[in-house]
């Protein structure tokens, strides 16, 4: 796909096709599972629901998320994603959960399997759809710096393999007779997404306490600002310190102390500072960039002592 095919799919969008997609394979997993009363496939069905759910709370905190700054939100809503990230991670926890009673159910009370390759082809047909989706919201994601995005493809993508596995499963199961498989399977199954359920919680707390940007965005920021910065013999004319930043769903934050000499009129200094600011955003889309300036003789210090008694 193309940049501008990319751009059209909107995270809105994308969501829009997930609660859709979400409808299509539980219709088709619920099917494979009444025809062959497998407790793998049920396990594999419930977590269906669960995409479902998510990307419905998806779709609503992107929609809030992409509201501009109010009055009583000026730096904007941006973190809204990270509740739908949250949120998805509880979802499938509690899926998890329910897939493990279900199991233990069945491996005391095993029972045997109907109609294996209907239900197999049908939960090959809905990982098929959750597979492709997957891959374009992958891509998608990255595009627009979605976490709520990308939250969604790792959970389709669980979901695959997901499926992949309670279809190996069922079919030792029609091989060998041995029933105790299919719960073996399905437990396997909920361990699986009870580690991505607790990852995806993780990124989002780590995103509500204002992470810092990227590994590589910093750098790209580093070095933009090295590009400023320049000396007349042994003296300093231009450089910046206390560089901070943090991230809040699609938007990148830059703060920072920009020195120069005491000595430079007011609208020369803005003037560079100004160049700054653009060149930072060239080089970092959505970033937004705060610059304090200072004279070159002129230490501040950005964090009160008081809350870092050490």
């Amino acid at each position: 796909m193309n940049a501008d095919t990319m751009r059209l799919l909107t995270p809105q969008r994308l969501l829009m096709a997930s609660v859709a997609v979400a409808v299509v394979t539980i219709a088709l997993k619920t099917l494979a599972w009444y025809i062959t009363d497998s407790v793998g496939l049920l396990s594999d069905a419930m977590e269906s629901l669960v995409n479902l759910a998510s990307a419905v709370f998806g779709l609503l905190m992107v929609t809030i998320a992409a509201r501009p700054a109010d009055e009583d939100h000026p730096y904007g809503h941006h973190k809204a994603e990270y509740f739908s990230s949250g949120f998805e991670g509880i979802l499938i926890i509690v899926a998890a959960l329910g897939i493990v009673w279900t199991a233990v159910h069945r491996l005391l009370d095993p029972q045997p399997i109907a109609q294996v390759g209907w239900g197999l082809a049908l939960s090959v047909a809905s990982s098929g759809l959750n597979g492709l989706l997957a891959w374009v919201m992958f891509r998608s994601a990255k595009e627009h710096r979605s976490i709520a995005l990308e939250a969604d493809a790792k959970h389709l993508v669980t979901d695959v393999w997901t499926s992949a596995g309670v279809v190996i499963g069922i079919t030792l199961v029609h091989f060998t007779g041995w029933l105790w498989l299919d719960p073996i399977v399905a437990i396997g199954v909920a361990i699986n997404i009870l580690r991505e359920g607790f990852h995806l919680m993780w990124r989002s707390s780590q995103g509500l306490m204002d992470e810092a940007v990227e590994p590589d965005v910093m750098a790209t920021i580093q070095s933009t600002l090295d590009g400023f910065e320049h000396k007349r013999g042994e003296t300093e004319i231009v450089r910046f310190d206390h560089v901070v930043t943090r991230k809040a769903g699609q938007r990148r934050y830059v703060d920072m102390h920009m020195h120069m000499p005491a000595s430079w009129t007011l609208g020369r200094a803005a003037a560079v500072r100004g160049s700054v600011e653009q060149a930072l955003m060239g080089a970092v889309p959505g970033l937004r960039a705060t610059i304090q300036l200072l004279p070159s003789d002129v230490e501040a210090h950005f964090f009160d002592e008081s809350e870092n008694p050490i």
